[in-house]
């Protein structure tokens, strides 16, 4: 795993703040220049989230030093992109149609997008992305449920890909908790090439706050937390999230029954409509609905002041059929 590293990450001497070196959050760090004066949010975040991060594992049946918490899952993205991939040389492959900063974070990084097409059924076309996979290929990012497809990726073909690809296979599974099946987190405790992301913004209903998690080896999660930025998490961000594990989890699992069958409700009516080509299955809190005329579908739609998707902005699903 260490070769894959950029020499300069492996080198680096991260940034030390006062609070790096202390358990006590209650002392106060004279060298931190904090104010004197006792306001609610005088003193720094505490730069690891352990409280958070406790409260998570228990959440999510994983050790607290395998877990990364992020300003949102693209800060993570972006990180694992700037850890592993050198600018002008590596590169990264990606599964198309899917969620768009993958490729955005490979760009403002100078690292070059190998597109595949996913396959008919929008599943991983293992052929095609094995026949794109060079030496400099670092990363492979898929997404599962699948944005915009909505459907899940075959866990299988994700396996075969862990275990031929010398790289690091980044699965974002933002989506999971809208899912009848189960997270491939489990898969961790095999596999030292494997990342997981899963987001806060979707089922537990804080897109607000900004606060994503990657799962990964502890030599993955020590290299995240030694190029983040110190205070990437910040105090209410964390307060909020523990006040939402704590207490609303009920609520939670509440409401993503009730969008299930809002959903489910909403494929029955769907299907009854003659604009309506196809509605494909859902593993998520949406739906791939093909159209026989999309454009005048999401223009009916802006109109009445609903919002959705029109497929123009993924190339390899056609504008005239497909809306999201």
């Amino acid at each position: 795993m260490t070769n894959l590293i950029r020499e300069n990450i492996r080198n680096l001497k991260p940034y030390s703040s006062a609070r790096d070196e202390y358990e006590d959050t209650s002392l106060i760090m004279l060298d931190a220049n904090e104010s004197p004066f006792g306001a609610p949010a005088n003193r720094y975040p505490d730069p690891y989230q352990k409280e958070l991060k406790e409260e998570i594992s228990k959440l999510k049946d994983i050790n607290p030093g395998n877990i990364f918490l992020g300003n949102g899952s693209d800060e993570a993205i972006d990180l694992l992109i700037r850890v592993f991939c050198e600018p002008g040389v590596d590169n990264v492959i990606i599964p198309q149609p899917t969620y768009g900063m993958y490729q955005v974070c490979a760009d403002i990084n100078n690292v070059k997008v190998k597109s595949v097409l996913l396959d008919d059924r929008f599943d991983i076309d293992i052929d095609a992305i094995k026949e794109s996979i060079d030496v400099n290929t670092k990363l492979i990012f898929l997404c599962s449920p699948n944005n915009p497809t909505s459907n899940l990726l075959s866990k299988d073909r994700i396996r075969s890909l862990m275990n031929d690809f010398s790289g690091i296979v980044v699965l974002d599974e933002a989506y999971i908790d809208f899912s009848m099946d189960q997270s491939m987190l489990p898969e961790l405790n095999q596999s030292n090439n494997l990342v997981i992301l899963q987001t806060f913004s979707k089922a537990w209903e804080m897109a607000g706050v900004r606060l994503g998690m990657a799962f990964g080896s502890n030599e993955i999660i020590d290299i995240m937390n030694k190029v983040k930025y110190p205070y990437n998490i910040n105090k209410l961000t964390s307060s909020f999230a523990l006040n939402k594990l704590r207490d609303g989890k009920k609520e939670v699992c509440d409401n993503i029954s009730i969008i299930l069958n809002e959903r489910d409700k909403l494929i029955q009516q769907l299907n009854q409509l003659d604009a309506v080509n196809k509605v494909y299955p859902s593993d998520s809190n949406f739906l791939l609905v093909k159209f026989n005329d999309s454009n005048k579908v999401f223009q009916d739609y802006i109109q009445v002041y609903v919002d959705s998707t029109n497929s123009l902005e993924f190339d390899q699903i056609s504008s005239e059929e497909f809306s999201h």
